[in-house]
């Protein structure tokens, strides 16, 4: 899962960005309006956490050219909007210009991981954090992964590649697809980093004596499934 953070005090945003890469998501971060409209024009997100006081353009007009821009508005990305104001009015003008939820600072991560949790429920692609394929099996709030009867350990970047494979099971995801969800703007597009975590995840799910699970399909990327 990838996740935007615009946000322009340092310290919050370098605490939420380890938090959550502690939680296996790819982080893009942003520290002014329109840094962070030019990240989500050019990526596709699974979330954005917007500050509301930001230099230049604030985190309401962010939030309102994300909703009615075409280019950014079909890509139905969820907004969490994140203010020091605590009162009834910015609440109601944020979730009127288009996010989703809004949380007061100061807050504890707990409870802003919690509504982030909620948030990617919405979807009906994300209406569980347990995914289940053969027997394996995916848990997202505890961070681990069962094959079988054996616990299988996983790198944060393996665990965030399986987690967006079994999401989408069944269906063929593209290189490009998996840049854009599992990783963050800093990798190198020419690189085979993305090949070397397939194979790596080969090699720690497909154990002696288990059906084959993941698969290439040249030309258009990888699909996990069961072979019929």
């Amino acid at each position: 899962m990838r996740i935007l953070i615009i946000e322009d005090d340092k310290d919050t945003l370098q605490y939420i960005k380890t938090r959550l890469e502690e939680r296996c998501f790819a982080v893009d971060t942003a520290e002014t309006g329109e840094g962070g409209l030019r990240l989500a024009k050019a990526n596709d997100y699974d979330l954005i956490l917007l500050d509301h006081g930001l230099p230049g353009k604030d985190g309401m007009e962010v939030c309102r050219e994300i909703r009615t821009q075409p280019e950014l508005s079909r890509k139905g990305t969820p907004i969490i909007m994140i203010s020091v104001t605590n009162e009834v009015d910015y609440k109601v003008a944020a979730l009127d210009h288009g996010a989703d939820d809004y949380v007061t600072k100061p807050f504890f991560f707990d409870e802003l991981y919690a509504r982030i949790q909620a948030v990617l429920r919405r979807p009906p692609v994300k209406e569980t954090g347990r995914f289940e394929l053969d027997d394996l099996s995916l848990d997202v709030a505890s961070q681990k992964v069962v094959r079988g009867e054996k616990s299988v350990y996983l790198t944060k970047k393996e665990f965030a590649l399986l987690e967006y494979l079994l999401r989408n099971k069944g269906h063929v995801v593209s290189r490009g697809a998996i840049t854009e969800h599992a990783w963050d703007m800093n990798i190198d597009s020419l690189s085979n980093t993305i090949e070397m975590h397939i194979l790596n995840l080969r090699k720690k799910l497909e154990l002696p004596k288990k059906k084959k699970l993941i698969y290439s399909v040249p030309g258009r990327g990888y699909k996990i499934d069961v072979e019929r």
